[in-house]
């Protein structure tokens, strides 16, 4: 029997969110858009997506196909050398280049607006009867440390050095991703730092890789756990939560 399972995450925002984190993180200039090195890359995140089976992953399949066409027309003859139409001559990149600049300065504008947000209840804390009764949201919770497309990134590397067991469409792992919070909050205790790719050897499942990757952000998101990268695109380092910080209570040890 074949399980179906989707892995619905709102910490996804979309498509040009990646495209963004690339060309910052590879400090490209987004006027002069490089399409053939950032089309690579954005189609390695498309594997790591569409193997956690998202909601949101046909977006991302209409933005790496949107670039395969801007590559390709890129890659017409040079007018010059060959006569072609005009309207082929603009530059292909303009719209994209012009939806990011949009989607960065959104970004920007939702960035301030939070820190400013952050500043006044600093300086003008709310009385016990002004909060608002209903609980705070954890999933609003930032992860520490790393982006969550650097998780991405890492999990694409395990997945190219791995092989997928095929029948993953069969045996289906249903322990429950709490277990593996548990598990994977010992360990990175015990421990004290416990590289990204490592919580994933003897994993071969499909189910059990999503589990695993599903408990890494539930650990990062609402337990306080931390994540560290030294260089761009190196091992990312799992860190327990620091002495008395909120959400360590959160997480039983075991017995």
């Amino acid at each position: 029997m074949t399980v179906d399972y989707r892995v619905e995450l709102d910490r996804f925002s979309g498509p040009l969110d990646l495209l963004l984190f690339l060309v910052r993180r590879n400090e490209l200039d987004l006027i002069d858009l490089p399409i053939s090195e950032i089309t690579a890359q954005f189609q390695r995140y498309l594997a790591a997506l569409q193997f956690l089976d998202l909601e949101q992953a046909g977006d991302f399949v209409v933005m790496a196909s949107t670039l395969l066409e801007i590559k390709s027309r890129q890659a017409l003859p040079n007018p010059e050398e060959e006569e072609v139409p005009e309207e082929v001559l603009d530059d292909p990149r303009s719209g994209l280049i012009q939806q990011l600049l949009e989607y960065k300065k959104f970004k920007e504008a939702a960035k301030a607006l939070e820190e400013r947000a952050a500043e006044s209840l600093e300086r003008y804390p709310r009385l016990s009867d002004e909060r608002p009764d209903a609980a705070r949201d954890p999933s609003a919770d930032r992860i520490k440390g790393v982006e969550l497309w650097d998780l991405v990134s890492a999990l694409s590397r395990v997945l190219e050095r791995r092989v997928i067991d095929e029948e993953s469409k069969i045996r289906y792992d249903d322990t429950p991703i709490s277990v593996y919070v548990e598990q994977i909050g010992a360990r990175v205790r015990e421990l004290g730092r416990v590289g990204f790719t490592t919580l994933f050897d003897n994993a071969s499942q499909r189910s059990r890789i999503i589990s695993i990757f599903l408990a890494i952000l539930e650990l990062l998101r609402h337990h306080g756990f931390r994540a560290d990268q030294a260089d761009a695109f190196g091992e990312i380092w799992i860190v327990p939560p620091e002495v008395g910080q909120p959400g360590k209570a959160d997480l039983q040890e075991p017995t």
